[in-house]
């Protein structure tokens, strides 16, 4: 590609990135919610567009220009002035949840592996409880019995601030771990959602065989819920990217790849403050002296109070639309 054909394809695009450039800067304000989407496709092609300037009319005035352009789109969308208070607040009410909604098949896809798995195991230990020795590690599989919980022995002796840094440090790391599991095309991800599942499933075949699921479910479903929204969300991060290096389209995968990233980074980071509420129920509700009805009643707590936050935030981004 000539020069010539480089600019004529490209032009509009530059203009309308420095036409907002100018309005930004006028208003000296960070992108609205309206337009952030447009604005970071316009940076974000102009800087490829920088890149290939550079490597084949490294001397040009066109070089110079869309350097000049990406810079300044820069310090526009990192501009320190707004407070980091209002780029967390737009970021968990607005962007987080419209990249749900955007990847809801991935998130499905990550939740129907994490079942097939559980289904296998539920079979398999209801089957016969000694199984469980073979699906699970010896520590892992220690960890529980019917009789203990269902006397509460166990959570008598629990600290609840140390069972809660525990928890909540080992469900960030199978978040993170799914998600960067993308980067193998996804296999990875779908090993960690499956043996997730076969956990759960194993467990609650364990409990099912002893008359005990009430109780066991009890434990598990206060903090379980949202635990488990935030692991399904992380690995269809992982799967959405896993998918795109797959199947990469007319795209090189290394377009992709860095596209892709970007936003599985941002539906990661969007999970790590349920799985803090998680950690925090996990190590000081689920343990509590609290009757069974009253755990499961901080389960449909905390999926309605999911359900609410996801439709206000969709709200919010229909408000923002209209102004």
């Amino acid at each position: 590609m000539n020069l010539k054909t480089f600019i004529q394809q490209n032009r509009q695009d530059w203009q309308q990135l420095e036409d907002m450039i100018t309005q930004f800067n006028k208003n000296r304000a960070k992108p609205t919610n309206q337009n952030i989407e447009k604005f970071d496709h316009l940076y974000q092609k102009t800087a490829q567009n920088l890149s290939y300037s550079q490597t084949f009319f490294p001397d040009s005035d066109v070089t110079t220009h869309l350097n000049r352009l990406v810079s300044h789109a820069h310090n526009i969308i990192y501009r320190t002035e707004n407070s980091s208070w209002k780029q967390l607040k737009s970021f968990l009410l607005e962007k987080f949840v419209g990249l749900f909604l955007e990847q809801w098949r991935a998130v499905l896809v990550a939740t129907l592996l994490f079942i097939f798995g559980g289904l296998i195991g539920f079979i398999i230990v209801s089957q016969n409880p000694l199984h469980l020795d073979v699906l699970l590690p010896d520590t892992m599989a220690n960890i529980l019995s019917p009789d203990d919980l269902a006397s509460n022995a166990q959570a008598d002796q629990v600290d609840g601030a140390t069972f809660s840094v525990m928890i909540m440090t080992n469900n960030i790391q199978v978040a993170i771990l799914a998600f960067a599991g993308g980067i193998t095309f996804g296999i990875l991800t779908v090993y960690i959602m499956i043996y997730n599942g076969l956990i759960v499933g194993a467990l609650a075949g364990l409990f099912w065989h002893s008359g005990s699921s009430y109780v066991f479910w009890a434990y598990i479903v206060p903090h379980g819920v949202i635990e488990l929204l935030a692991i399904f969300i992380a690995g269809g991060a992982g799967l959405l990217m896993g998918y795109k290096l797959l199947v990469p389209g007319q795209l090189k995968r290394s377009v992709q790849l860095k596209h892709y990233a970007l936003r599985s980074v941002q539906l990661l980071l969007g999970t790590i403050p349920l799985l803090v509420i998680a950690g925090i129920i996990e190590g000081f509700i689920t343990p509590a002296d609290l009757s069974l009805e009253t755990k499961y009643l901080v389960a449909f707590i905390t999926l309605f109070g999911f359900i609410g936050y996801l439709l206000y935030g969709r709200f919010r981004q229909l408000k923002q639309a209209t102004v």
